[in-house]
């Protein structure tokens, strides 16, 4: 019986220890994240070997497992820039990244847990300040804005390319022009929209001039070929064909053959 404390407290050391060892040795990676490998005693961080994926893992209980999300994410990002005549210009963008999954453990030794806001940000205020900087305020406010977002997302890109991160997207969501600029180039797009609209009517206008003449030039050749054709004894082959036709009808008349001018017949009245 008194040795039963002796051989017991060993076992619960053990047990102790041994629960002590399985919580330090096991690490769970969530979904949409993975996990690099620092090895202690084993050359620090794992480059040549994928990254841990998603769901539990046995580690050394000297080893550190540091998690990153490899999921699609957003950052976004406010700016000042100049236009090409030294206009300050207020940019809001936003990218849509990940990190590359191959090369995660190459981007942690490398770059560190916060590489957005040593690499990426950075990365789109340069392009974003060399992109805009080609363009005046107007083009900015209307035509370009698809073309500018699609520059900055290409110079963007071929930079972090080399950063081991991927970059999906660069969305240009609101460009800021100062009150005074915004109003003239609005006051400026408003006399060309009225501008167009005048020529549109004047257009219209001499379009619906040149039909009613072309219609006024048919009718009076239409009328000079009736003219030409119509003789004196087609006149009065009509005329005799119209007074047949109403000597047929039920009222009573008096038709003298023969009276009228150029001998046409004549009809009276009812009797």
């Amino acid at each position: 019986m008194e040795k039963l404390p002796k051989i017991g407290l060993p076992i619960l050391i053990i047990i102790v220890l041994t629960i002590v060892f399985i919580s330090k040795s096991t690490e769970t990676i969530g979904s949409g994240e993975a996990g690099v490998l620092y090895k202690t005693f084993g050359g620090g961080v794992v480059t040549d070997e994928p990254p841990l994926g998603e769901g539990f893992h046995l580690v050394l209980p000297w080893d550190k497992v540091i998690v990153y999300e490899v999921r699609q994410q957003e950052v976004f990002e406010k700016m000042q820039v100049l236009s090409s005549n030294g206009l300050e210009i207020k940019l809001d963008a936003s990218a849509w990244f990940q990190p590359e999954y191959e090369k995660l453990g190459l981007l942690h030794q490398e770059k560190g847990e916060n590489y957005v806001q040593r690499i990426l940000l950075p990365t789109i205020r340069s392009a974003a300040r060399s992109v805009v900087g080609r363009y005046t305020p107007e083009q900015l406010y209307s035509s370009k804005r698809d073309v500018i977002q699609k520059e900055i997302f290409e110079e963007t890109k071929k930079i972090v390319g080399n950063e081991y991160i991927q970059l999906n997207e660069v969305l240009v969501r609101d460009v800021t022009l100062p009150p005074t600029i915004k109003e003239a180039i609005e006051r400026k797009l408003k006399q060309e929209q009225e501008s167009l609209e005048y020529e549109f009517k004047l257009t219209k206008a001499q379009k619906e001039a040149e039909r009613q003449k072309i219609d006024a030039e048919g009718k009076a050749i239409a009328n000079q070929i009736l003219s030409a054709s119509l003789t004196d004894k087609i006149l009065k082959e009509k005329g005799i064909q119209a007074t047949l036709e109403l000597a047929k009808s039920s009222n009573s008349k008096v038709v003298i053959v023969g009276s009228g001018k150029d001998g046409m017949p004549l009809i009276l009245g009812n009797q």
